[in-house]
């Protein structure tokens, strides 16, 4: 019999145990298979990721003169449209003046004249008014115009990157993570939208219920955000298997937390990247249904509508067409700097590629 006076001898869990050997059934924690951090965790330590991530995008030199030349467009747009200039109302008498910029007439540029005819003096303008970009066929400054008409492509920017973000980012996220019957009826209705291009489904949704901006952004509504859903949806496919996410779900967590509190901190980079990539084209439809008159219509200003006035007298006063081009191609083109390097940016892999 046992002595119930005497206590056993108290053994050590770990006793016995090899170092750096795990028990049965455990596995140690190595930075290799460390589960991803809880959001509050990587709300602490997130300063450091962010600071990378700004950190490899200003090392990224076309990427900043792209932010530059964005910002300036950005400024130029919000503010000449608050002061009026003497050209802000129609005036024939003003019509088709070349562009003059002080300072710059005694270089013999951009002086106002045309054919060795100064047409300021011509048309009796009075001395100091000057119109930077000229006038258009009634007279208005189109310094004026060209600004108001990037405001409404700002506007379709903004517009655009909202339903990639709310829409496409929510349709793919709940597409991939529950998946089976699920993610194969949303992925359907995906195909079918995706078996039609933008453009022809945009063009025909104005047509049917008239021009103006209102058209083009329901138009966007119905097939801006496919694209941004497949990336969404890629992403949630492969991270719903990772063991934080098989950690909540032990740990009780509903699918909805898991989906945009735990999964959506992890896909940042490419959700942001895919929706500034969307941008370019979003501004590039809204452009072309103003140039064939099914977009912003007269009396207000579009860049597309711009250079459709601006085309039918080409010939004749090329900077109606020049000008507003240029501007529309310098707002695309810097928007996809700043995406391409957003995408570097978020991807270290990418700089080591190129590099």
């Amino acid at each position: 019999m046992t002595d119930p006076n005497v206590q056993p001898d108290r053994v050590a869990p770990t006793t016995a145990l090899d170092p750096g050997v795990a028990p049965e059934g455990l596995r140690l924690v190595s930075d290799a298979n460390r589960p991803a951090t809880s959001v509050i965790a990587a709300g602490r330590s997130g300063r450091g990721g962010l600071h990378d991530i700004v950190r490899r995008f200003r090392r990224n030199w076309p990427a900043m003169v792209g932010l530059g030349v964005l910002a300036v467009i950005v400024l130029l747009a919000v503010v000449v449209p608050f002061f009026p200039t003497a050209g802000d109302t129609a005036n024939v008498a003003y019509r088709f003046l070349p562009p003059k910029v002080p300072g710059l007439e005694a270089l013999g540029i951009l002086n106002g004249t045309r054919d060795g005819v100064d047409q300021y003096a011509k048309a009796n303008v009075p001395a100091g008014t000057s119109f930077l970009f000229g006038t258009d066929d009634l007279g208005r400054d189109l310094f004026e115009r060209v600004w108001s008409g990037t405001r409404v492509s700002l506007l379709v920017a903004v517009i655009a990157f909202a339903i990639d973000v709310v829409i496409g980012m929510t349709y793919g996220l709940v597409s991939g993570y529950f998946g089976g019957r699920i993610d194969g009826g949303m992925q359907r209705v995906v195909e079918v939208l995706s078996g039609i291009p933008q453009l022809v489904i945009v063009t025909l949704f104005v047509v049917a219920v008239g021009p103006g901006i209102g058209a083009i952004v329901f138009g966007l509504l119905l097939s801006n955000w496919l694209a941004m859903s497949r990336v969404a949806r890629a992403q949630a496919l492969r991270q719903k298997g990772e063991e934080y996410v098989l950690a909540s779900r032990t740990l009780g967590a509903r699918n909805g937390h898991i989906v945009f509190v735990e999964i959506l901190p992890n896909i940042l980079g490419p959700i942001v990247t895919m929706s500034m990539f969307s941008i370019p084209a979003a501004i590039f439809t809204e452009s072309y249904l103003s140039f064939v008159g099914l977009g912003v219509q007269a009396p207000m200003a579009s860049l597309g509508s711009l250079v459709s006035i601006g085309y039918k007298s080409f010939l004749s006063y090329p900077s109606l067409v020049i000008i507003p081009v240029v501007v529309l191609g310098l707002l695309m083109v810097a928007f996809t700097l700043v995406a391409d390097g957003l995408k570097e940016a978020t991807d270290p892999r990418l700089i080591s590629r190129r590099g």
